[in-house]
């Protein structure tokens, strides 16, 4: 997870808890004829349709590998895309022996914040540790162990090539599958409010601006599931990490209820390193 300040790999390895272009063009959209026939503009489109779409459930899913070990953080929550609130519980891996079992962490996602519950680290349990998340050098695209779901649509807004791949199915609903690569300095520069200094850090922080992904978007232009390669240097050894970020979104609509902790509920005191 984070420390007071973060290094590009430290935060990233502390999630794990061990540790421009041409349009691409891919024919007309098929489906809804009021979608862009452009899959470049589709995809800039997204974040404002989830936006539209009020809520969702969301699954996540982190892939890392760091010293010939992958490691796999799944996540699961609610997001409210019109206030940018979501709260997840996220799920860390057994230990190298799979002896220890770690606790699960309550994240609560807001606008240009992390909140973490169950963080360790000499933080007591009743504690919340707030994060800003303009400081993290990965925007915490990766830090918190998962991608903030309305983050991930907004990386879409910098696509700067996409391709129409296909139809195919997530979670039983027909999808068009894209495929493309987004350019994190044009995606804070279009994104809402909260996620420009995140994702501008990002841009910054990681070894590349460009991210390579592939997302599947339902007949209204939502997304149902994204999936985003990050990269970046590894302070401890020469060489870049690869992280895969997997994003599901279903039951669009349900009701979120997030209250972000009192003043009073926040850690203030050292965090320590892990």
């Amino acid at each position: 997870m984070v420390t007071r300040r973060h290094s590009r790999t430290g935060a990233a390895l502390a999630a794990a808890g061990l540790m421009v272009g041409t349009t691409g063009c891919g024919g007309v959209t098929p489906g809804d004829d009021s979608l862009p026939s452009d899959p470049v503009e589709l995809l800039h489109r997204a974040a404002p349709t989830l936006i539209r779409a009020g809520s969702s459930k969301a699954r996540t899913e982190m892939e890392m590998a760091t010293g010939g070990t992958r490691v796999t953080i799944h996540g699961e929550g609610v997001y409210d895309y019109g206030r940018q609130l979501g709260r997840l519980k996220v799920l860390l891996p057994h230990d190298p022996g799979g002896l220890n079992e770690h606790r699960p962490i309550t994240e609560l996602l807001a606008p240009g914040a992390l909140f973490m519950k169950n963080r360790g680290a000499g933080v007591p349990s009743d504690k919340w540790v707030r994060v800003d998340t303009g400081t993290l050098s990965d925007g915490n695209l990766v830090t918190g162990g998962a991608t903030d779901p309305f983050a991930a649509a907004e990386v879409l807004r910098g696509t700067r090539t996409a391709t129409y791949v296909g139809e195919t199915e997530v979670g039983g609903t027909t999808v068009r599958h894209y495929r493309g690569t987004a350019d994190l300095t044009a995606a804070s520069r279009a994104a809402s409010e909260g996620n420009r200094a995140p994702l501008l850090a990002a841009a910054k922080g990681f070894a590349t601006a460009r991210v390579p992904f592939d997302v599947y978007l339902d007949d209204q232009g939502r997304i149902r599931k994204v999936r985003h390669r990050f990269s970046f240097v590894n302070g401890h050894q020469r060489g870049t990490v690869a992280v895969a970020s997997t994003t599901l979104l279903y039951d669009f609509g349900v009701p979120v209820a997030v209250r972000l902790p009192r003043s009073e509920d926040i850690y203030a005191g050292k965090i320590a390193e892990e």
